[in-house]
């Protein structure tokens, strides 16, 4: 909604994006139809094909969605020469969606992660955490986000980051979890790279994995980026936040127990959180220590059946993605002096 209605204050009438999952792409597709104006959604084939209900929320809402790499960009064009077969990643999606900014005068890009602006407005999260927490005199000692681009745990985490750095509460443990098929924090490289695959946008300090890096189709689409926000990955660079990785089937286990406690069926992305939680749990009731634990659960289900359906059927591959590959996509980092 703030990015909507700041453009629109500026005279912008339509705006163009990425989304993985679809999450991002239906929020700003909702925020243009508030403020009547038009969308472009670019999003990552493998979700486009997983996910078709997300797409038809969006259209719902007025936006266009096209699957990426699509015909309509000479970037995408480029990469289907080169893959016609690929899968698409949130690179590539970002490329087309800048290039469209970039090639018409009424078009604005926005950004649903990464960026310092898209965190600062997702720390509501936290912050209302935080304040709930303190009303039963209550502080986590453990705090838990999923992590694509960043801004879902940025929003978790930063105001108790705050906390940590000012030494408030210097002992909290703030993990982010990410897909073990996409490893950028705790196999990437702490570089300067690109945010797209075609090198249009500027570059960013921040663990990659490459900017032409190609992820495996896992179905937490939402955390398929070959980055992570500068500021997230400066956090863990200094110890201040850790990062994990999970496999798909552990991920699918701990949304099942969720959704048979709770009731609420939770999207792949969230459920790197909870199964983290979970285990965060176990390993007390072990030690016999009492720990508050805050995870965010920041999305449901109900788009994602289908790959609970694939979970049911044992048609979830537990994806590792070969070291090989990782070097080879960072061989070609830019270079900078």
């Amino acid at each position: 909604m703030p990015q909507a209605y700041y453009n629109r204050e500026a005279g912008i009438e339509r705006l163009a994006t990425e989304t993985g999952a679809g999450q991002w792409g239906s929020a700003l597709a909702f925020a243009t139809s508030h403020f009547e104006m038009d969308c472009t959604v670019y999003m990552v084939r493998a979700s486009y094909e997983q996910k078709p209900y997300r797409k038809m929320m969006m259209q719902v809402w007025g936006a266009d969605c096209h699957s990426s790499p699509s015909t309509l960009t000479a970037s995408g064009r480029a990469m289907l020469e080169k893959d016609p077969d690929t899968t698409g990643s949130l690179g590539i999606a970002i490329s087309e969606a800048v290039e469209d900014a970039a090639t018409h005068a009424n078009t604005n890009y926005a950004l649903g992660s990464v960026l310092n602006h898209v965190c600062l407005h997702q720390s509501v999260i936290g912050l209302e955490a935080r304040e709930q927490l303190a009303s039963v005199d209550d502080y986590p000692d453990v705090v838990i986000a999923c992590v694509g681009g960043g801004s879902n745990f940025a929003g978790t985490a930063f105001p108790f980051a705050g906390d940590k750095l000012t030494g408030k509460h210097p002992d909290v443990d703030i993990i982010g979890v990410e897909p073990a098929a996409c490893p950028t924090l705790t196999k990437g490289l702490y570089a300067y790279d690109y945010g797209d695959e075609a090198g249009l946008t500027p570059m960013l300090m921040m663990y990659t994995l490459g900017h032409d890096f190609v992820p495996p189709a896992i179905h937490a689409g939402g955390l398929r980026y070959h980055g992570d926000s500068p500021i997230v990955s400066k956090l863990v660079k200094d110890g201040v936040a850790r990062a994990v990785s999970l496999y798909q089937n552990e991920v699918f286990e701990a949304a099942q127990t969720f959704a048979r406690t709770e009731g609420i069926i939770p999207a792949p992305e969230a459920a790197h959180a909870i199964r983290t939680a979970i285990d965060v749990a176990l390993e007390c009731r072990k030690t016999g220590e009492a720990k508050t634990i805050l995870f965010n659960n920041s999305g449901h289900g109900h788009f994602d059946l289908a790959s609970y359906e694939a979970y049911y059927a044992g048609n979830l591959p537990d994806y590792d993605y070969p070291e090989e590959l990782i070097r080879d996509a960072l061989s070609r980092l830019p270079k900078v002096a």
